[in-house]
């Protein structure tokens, strides 16, 4: 384990001259100038006992086996000579820890000499660039991920009404969790394409900057980059993904990820094996553990957000926000599934799920999708097509509330399977088979009815 003394010999590779302060309630150790201009974040160590996470993070070239321990070296691009510096602290931990860094030629051993800057920090976070519009953050690396250090960047970007903007290569990704992590706030993935200038990673429309900030660049309708129309030989690869919600009863002795767990066993053949609130993962699953987290949070009414990944052989990632509301305790999921080609996803296996889950597991409502997509489950800067609904559950207190009858009369031409005891049923609506563009005509159809519908029986 890096530990203190070994981590405050590492941050004196810029000399005596740099200050040390911390980020995201002690979990990021920064070094600083004088001026309070951030040049180097490092994350606290994290030790990985879920298999695969280093190299779903970093590739198939940093596989390691067996438990380690992981800590990130950041540097601003704000002052050259702070990626000399990262590459100290990490090469100092590495040489007296027995350690590894990637990329491997970053890492050293000498001091840094950081000139003064003359300049007072405009921002202490350490993003790249601050403007009265936008933070913005740049990554170099294969796969963006949701890491202690970026989640504290994006809460602190909400925090002064800014947008947040990631830069990276074209051929960098997101994760799922980071993607999820960017959704409903006001951000952009803005990849730096060395032909084409920059485009966003998400909708491919080409950018600029201007004011401050990254824009579109089309004067009426966006213009989409080259870079991001959809390869010409699609993979045959697909993604499952199912979002649902469960609402429980606050009760002291209730454990939560139970959905969670009985649905990747189901699907996968066997439970999660690690959970963690950060990029990379590195608890194993506990129910138990998470439950006492979502306690401990919830006593201070914050909801909690954190991962589930499973084994390295079958690619299945979820993400889970946990909140007291007053209908009870929610859980709401997000769970996405690889297949490579001649893998079937288990479509048939759904209606079974959806019964289990409102029986066992106080299902409130559940979609389901396939998609075309990359089996690892990371988001590519470049046009994927939009997932097709399969189906969509409603559990016994959403069909109690509407009336069984209306509940049944939603899509007129396909009844809905009734799922559990007659006297409180679920209903399972399937929608389409992952091919038909005009299953989202259905899913529309199911939910305008519902919403004008009033109750029942």
């Amino acid at each position: 384990m890096p530990d203190v003394k070994t981590l405050l010999a590492a941050l004196h590779a810029g000399g005596p001259n740099l200050r040390v302060s911390s980020a995201s309630g002690g979990a990021v150790a920064q070094l600083c100038t004088d001026e309070g201009q951030v040049l180097v974040s490092v994350e606290a160590p994290r030790y990985l006992q879920v298999p695969g996470e280093t190299e779903r993070l970093l590739g198939p070239a940093a596989r390691t086996d067996g438990p380690v321990w992981w800590t990130e070296t950041r540097a601003t691009t704000g002052i050259a000579e702070a990626g000399r510096l990262a590459g100290s602290v990490a090469g100092r931990l590495a040489t007296v820890l027995g350690g590894t860094t990637w990329p491997r030629e970053a890492a050293h051993t000498s001091v840094v000499t950081i000139p003064p800057s003359g300049t007072t920090a405009a921002d202490p976070s350490g993003v790249d660039v601050f403007t009265d519009k936008a933070a913005v953050v740049i990554q170099d690396r294969p796969f963006v991920a949701a890491t202690t250090w970026l989640t504290d960047v994006v809460r602190t970007t909400l925090q002064t009404g800014r947008d947040l903007h990631i830069i990276t290569p074209p051929g960098s990704r997101l994760t799922l969790p980071a993607r999820t992590v960017l959704d409903g706030m006001p951000a952009r993935w803005v990849v730096r394409d060395p032909e084409a200038g920059y485009y966003d990673g998400l909708t491919g429309a080409v950018l600029h900057w201007h004011d401050g900030h990254f824009t579109p660049a089309g004067d009426n309708a966006p213009q989409i980059a080259d870079a991001f129309r959809p390869p010409p030989n699609p993979s045959g690869e697909q993604q499952l993904l199912l979002s649902f919600r469960t609402i429980h009863p606050a009760d002291e002795r209730l454990v939560l990820g139970g959905a969670l767990e009985h649905t990747w066993q189901v699907l996968t053949g066997a439970p999660p094996t690690g959970w963690s609130t950060a990029e990379p993962v590195n608890v194993p699953w506990s129910p138990r553990q998470l439950t006492d987290l979502a306690r401990t949070r919830a006593r201070q009414s914050q909801p909690t957000w954190l991962i589930a990944v499973g084994a390295p052989d079958h690619a299945a990632i979820a993400t889970m926000r946990m909140l007291h509301t007053p209908a009870g305790v929610e859980e709401h999921i997000t769970l996405a599934l690889g297949y490579t080609v001649g893998e079937d996803p288990p479509t048939s296996s759904l209606p079974e799920l959806a019964e289990s889950l409102a029986t066992e597991h106080r299902l409130a409502t559940m979609v389901t999708q396939l998609r075309a997509a990359r089996a690892d489950l990371t988001v590519p800067a470049h046009h994927e097509p939009p997932p097709i609904p399969l189906s969509l559950t409603l559990g016994p207190d959403a069909v109690a509330e509407l009336g069984l009858d209306h509940a049944s009369s939603a899509l007129p031409s396909a009844a809905p399977l009734q799922l559990g005891p007659a006297r409180r049923p679920a209903v399972h609506y399937t929608i389409g088979d992952g091919t038909d563009p005009a299953a989202w005509q259905r899913l529309t159809e199911i939910n305008n009815y519902l919403k004008n519908s009033t109750g029942g029986d």
